[in-house]
């Protein structure tokens, strides 16, 4: 869903300007402030040398107490400016990020997947760091706007003093900033590449974790760490390159401006020692030099995070701006409709043709493993309507035609391998908190064990991917989630593979009871669902061959009879 604030931006720079609109309340105080605070730094130097100049002529003690006030004014703004500025444009950056988080997050869990070749872990680095680093370009504005203040005020007092004084100012800082635009421009290239290869690099990392037991079990985990450390390798590598760039960027900039305040420092006690200007401009001016080394280091500095900001932007708008990989439709199911697949070519699959009545429990005993993928692939919406030929109808209406939210809440298809949050067992079964049939679908998939072995029972913390569950307690919990969902149509893809043959006997009567006179769909060889199945279909290299119940499948068809008994 789309809310009115979030217009889908088309590009990295779309993005940043976003960001900026959003927000410029928060940067419009926030460079008020900032400047206030630049100003008040700038202003230091510029009241010593008048309470020098002054207290030299004047030499009275109310021109010294005016002074010291002047000082103390000046002091409390840059304290206060500083404080209160900062606040503002940090509140406004964390908020922003945040926001560009979720619609990245939102972008990865929508229900169409996006046309983007970025693997989950890729995705969850561009949530996370590219969004705060976009988010920076809110601090970046106002530092800068507020740094060039500083600039100014220092140029205009150096010029009153001598316009050489001030000239002077104002062309360094434009050769500084020419010179490190030029080179930040390498910053923003090195740091785009160091980003997808950190992405990368956390894929792999995300991969490996999900993988790692199948990885233990047939002894591929050394050559699975061999390729990660060839991926972390070539991230660090990026990282380290990108670090000498800045490091580069920095010290060719503290150079420069070191430089420059040397010859404002030298400018000026040539001009006092010729008697152009006064002691007391002088000891501005060199206070000026020492002061200007902040606001001139941290504008050009500025041109840096910019490029960084840009470089992470153009990384967002790459899951941001990704099309979907099909357009759904408008239309919504009708409810405790049937189920029709009518000549499906995907895969391994060639016309499957099928129905599924209201109500009925229909089990497919597909003999191919990749035949079983790809429809549950199919039903399940991985694969668009105009990713296979033929017509898959929910309720009656094309799956082509329906809004993907309504076939979502009509028809479910629990994947093979469910994941398992960290939670607790309640939260993994009801995630919404909102179902009413939470122990009926725990009694169903016999998950009762599960829940009676420990003291917390339903409230018994699960760690991530079900690390302190066993294969068949994982099994069960995702069957007891999907169960707990209770749609109007179920579909169930091996959903006893990893328990054993009493516990399989128990799901299959569990789930054919809870089930009743609502539509379910099993793919499975298990003997004890196929049984418990009101009619059974053979699905064998890539169509039907065969319907009937199980029984009388066993008694007429070998093929069946061998393909199914355990």
């Amino acid at each position: 869903m789309t809310t009115p604030d979030t217009q889908r931006p088309r590009a990295g720079s779309d993005i940043l300007r976003t960001a900026l609109r959003r927000n410029v309340g928060a940067m419009a105080w926030g460079t008020v402030l900032m400047g206030l605070y630049q100003a008040g730094e700038t202003a230091f130097p510029i009241a010593l040398g008048l309470i020098v100049e002054h207290t030299m002529r004047d030499r009275s003690l109310h021109a010294l107490g005016v002074s010291v006030a002047a000082l103390a004014v000046i002091i409390t703004t840059v304290s206060l400016s500083w404080r209160f500025g900062m606040r503002i444009l940090q509140k406004a950056n964390t908020t922003e990020a945040h926001r560009w988080r979720v619609r990245v997050a939102g972008c990865g869990l929508q229900p169409v997947a996006r046309d983007v070749d970025l693997k989950s872990g890729e995705v969850l680095t561009i949530a996370t760091e590219d969004a705060d680093q976009t988010a920076d370009i809110i601090e970046v504005v106002p530092l800068l706007i507020s740094s060039l203040v500083a600039v100014l005020i220092a140029a205009v007092a150096l010029g009153l003093a001598d316009l050489r004084l001030g000239l002077l100012v104002i062309v360094g800082t434009v050769a500084i900033l020419s010179v490190l635009s030029v080179m930040s421009k390498r910053i923003g290239s090195s740091t785009r590449e160091q980003q997808a290869r950190v992405a990368r690099a956390g894929a792999k990392v995300a991969d490996l974790i999900t993988g790692l037991r199948p990885l233990h079990g047939f002894g591929g985990n050394h050559a699975a760490f061999r390729s990660y450390r060839e991926v972390s390798a070539e991230a660090k590598r990026q990282s380290v390159t990108v670090a000498r760039v800045s490091g580069v960027y920095a010290g060719t900039a503290l150079a420069l401006n070191a430089v420059l305040a040397a010859a404002v420092t030298l400018t000026a006690g040539w001009l006092a020692f010729r008697g152009r200007i006064t002691i007391g401009e002088l000891v501005m001016a060199v206070g000026l030099a020492q002061f200007i080394m902040e606001p001139l280091k941290l504008f050009s500095e500025m041109p840096k995070y910019v490029m960084i900001a840009r470089a992470s932007a153009e990384r967002m708008a790459l899951v941001l701006t990704a099309p979907p990989v099909t357009t759904p439709g408008t239309e919504r199911p009708a409810p405790g409709g049937d189920l029709e697949v009518d000549c499906v070519r995907h895969g391994a699959l060639r016309k499957v043709r099928f129905r599924v009545r209201a109500g009925e429990f229909v089990a497919v005993a597909a003999y191919q493993p990749r035949a079983a993928a790809d429809l549950a692939a199919v039903l399940a919406l991985h694969v668009p309507p105009g990713g296979y030929e033929g017509t898959v109808r929910v309720g009656g209406r094309d799956l082509a035609d329906l809004a993907v939210e309504g076939v979502r809440e009509h028809l479910l298809v629990n994947p093979y391998d469910g994941e398992i949050f960290a939670g607790t067992l309640r939260s993994n079964i009801d995630p919404s908190g909102t179902s009413r049939t939470v122990p009926e679908a725990v009694e169903a998939s016999m998950l009762t064990d599960v829940v009676a072995l420990h003291r917390e029972g339903l409230d018994y913390a699960v760690r991530d991917r079900g690390a302190n569950l066993s294969g068949g307690q994982r099994q069960r919990l995702s069957l007891a989630r999907a169960l707990a969902a209770d749609t109007d149509v179920l579909v169930l893809r091996d959903p006893t593979t990893a328990v054993d043959a009493v516990t399989e006997q128990l799901i299959a009567r569990g789930v054919a009871k809870l089930r009743r006179d609502r539509t379910t769909l099993v793919i499975t060889s298990s003997p004890a669902l196929l049984d418990a199945a009101d009619r059974v279909l053979v699905l064998d290299d890539g169509v039907i061959t065969a319907e009937d119940t199980h029984r009388n499948l066993l008694a007429t068809d070998e093929a069946y009879c061998l393909a199914v008994t355990r």
